[in-house]
């Protein structure tokens, strides 16, 4: 859960809002002489917590911004995108199923959403618009809070959809030495690791079924969709970890509630959720709030 302190809540009570905002055209944004207009794009939105996070960032370092919502049709992103920067918007964040449109729209990419494929912050600069993708350095910031060591660690991640592969570059600077893929579709594992290997040849990368867990590692990170709909997830006996990081959040976790069983450090993604927006709100604003003054 969030906590804010009470000069937050009140600084946050006292910001300038919009009184209006209109949908139908995917978004008319009231314009303001001074205050900055950020926003997250994505369908469904209303679950995302987005904007209560960067009014607390704002808050917390004096950032004079606005921050909303976008519910985007799922088959027109790219206007919907437009639009926002056209209304003077300066910032948004792509979140699902639009993170790889966002990509393809980009005129320039940070390295790291290069490697990803999927960009989950856009800004418009000198008449290009920028993306970047800060889920990975997200999850690194919330482990490294946690102290829990990265460096040369041995890391399962189970998944191979775009969560896994936003967070493997970060993970790879921070120094795992070996990050094994699991999936149920096995091929499609084999493919995130072809697709990767050049990018990260210091460490060792493997593909292997969901079926073939076994081993030990220092951590294990749930990246599917399980803990999402309920769908069970069992660990084997056979597999040992030290740790065990859950990307979702705020849900019931089958995935967590073995680790707790077996007495293992273990925590949901929350702290990757604010991770990865305090690196989009350093990008736009040149400022960086602090990770332990949001969990």
């Amino acid at each position: 859960m969030l906590f804010l302190s009470l000069e937050i809540v009140v600084y946050l009570a006292t910001l300038k809002r919009p009184d209006v905002y209109e949908q139908s055209d995917h978004l008319k944004v009231l314009s303001k002489t001074m205050t900055k207009q950020f926003a997250v794009i994505g369908n469904p939105i209303e679950q995302s917590r987005s904007p209560e996070l960067h009014h607390a960032f704002a808050a917390k370092t004096g950032v004079d911004l606005h921050y909303t919502k976008i519910l985007a049709p799922l088959d027109d992103f790219e206007n919907a995108a437009k639009d926002f920067f056209a209304q003077n918007g300066v910032g948004m964040n792509v979140t699902v199923p639009f993170k790889e449109q966002a990509f393809a729209l980009c005129d320039q990419l940070t390295e790291r959403a290069k490697i990803a494929k999927a960009v989950n912050t856009l800004w418009m600069q000198d008449g290009k618009l920028y993306g970047d993708n800060t889920d990975g350095q997200g999850l690194v910031a919330a482990i490294q809070a946690l102290s829990w060591e990265l460096k040369a660690s041995r890391i399962l991640i189970l998944g191979a959809g775009g969560a896994t592969r936003g967070v493997i570059y970060p993970l790879v600077q921070a120094g795992a030495k070996q990050i094994v893929i699991a999936n149920r579709t096995l091929a499609r594992a084999e493919q995130l690791v072809k697709d990767l290997k050049d990018a990260v040849p210091q460490t060792q990368l493997k593909a292997i079924g969901l079926d073939q867990l076994t081993g030990e590692f220092d951590f294990v990170i749930n990246a599917t969709s399980a803990s999402l709909t309920g769908d069970p997830l069992q660990l084997p006996e056979n597999l040992v970890f030290h740790h065990a990081y859950e990307m979702a959040y705020g849900k019931p976790s089958s995935f967590l509630d073995q680790a707790k069983q077996r007495q293992v450090p273990s925590t949901d993604g929350f702290g990757m959720l604010v991770g990865q927006a305090i690196e989009a709100f350093s990008i736009w604003n040149g400022v960086k709030p602090e990770l332990k003054d949001f969990l």
